[in-house]
């Protein structure tokens, strides 16, 4: 049995969500919940101990940008050499609705995965404070493990998609094909018992 193009653009996407979610959840896990404060003079220097959230981060973003692209190859990409007009692939209401649900949920996992890698980035850099009562925060509890949530729904959206979009797709081209198969209006066959044409 060998791989399809629909089947390797699926097992792709998938692939790419499940990196996204997986890195997300690392990075949530690895993330200290502050940094320690050392005071000097009129100053506090937050120290924060070295771990990878940052870099899980940004590559939870690759893998994200990169899941929701190849799900919008998977719909509009030409299997079998065969293409189908965009207007006829979003005459599905459904398709419509799923592809709008799977761009609204990528953006909202995009923008969460990276409000939470700049504000964890920008903490590090900016470690000097003038207030003496400085905890040292870090970015917010939870926002890369909802963001690793988000991306893998994403993800299973875009298969959606291409499920719904490779269903547009037969319809449109049964039709086109069907057109061919149907002869002239208005010849329409009779048989006898015995199977003569009347």
């Amino acid at each position: 049995m060998g791989l399809t193009s629909a089947k390797g653009i699926a097992l792709t996407v998938s692939l790419f969500g499940l990196l996204a979610f997986l890195l997300g959840v690392v990075a949530e896990n690895k993330k200290p919940p502050y940094g320690t404060p050392i005071k000097v003079k009129d100053v506090v220097i937050c120290k924060f101990p070295s771990d990878p959230t940052i870099a899980m981060g940004s590559l939870s973003i690759v893998a994200l940008v990169l899941a929701a692209f190849i799900g919008h190859v998977a719909i509009f990409y030409p299997y079998k050499g065969k293409s189908v007009p965009r207007g006829a692939l979003f005459q599905s209401t459904s398709l419509s609705v799923f592809f709008v649900i799977a761009e609204l949920v990528s953006a909202l996992a995009f923008a969460m995965l990276l409000w939470a890698t700049i504000t964890e980035g920008h903490h590090r850099t900016s470690n000097i404070h003038h207030d003496m009562d400085t905890l040292c925060p870090t970015a917010k509890t939870g926002l890369f493990g909802g963001a690793a949530f988000l991306a893998l729904d994403a993800a299973l959206f875009w298969l959606v998609c291409q499920m719904l979009a490779l269903n547009a797709r037969a319809d449109y081209l049964d039709e086109d094909e069907d057109e061919d198969d149907k002869g002239e209006y208005g010849q329409v066959y009779a048989t006898d018992a015995d199977g003569t044409k009347v």
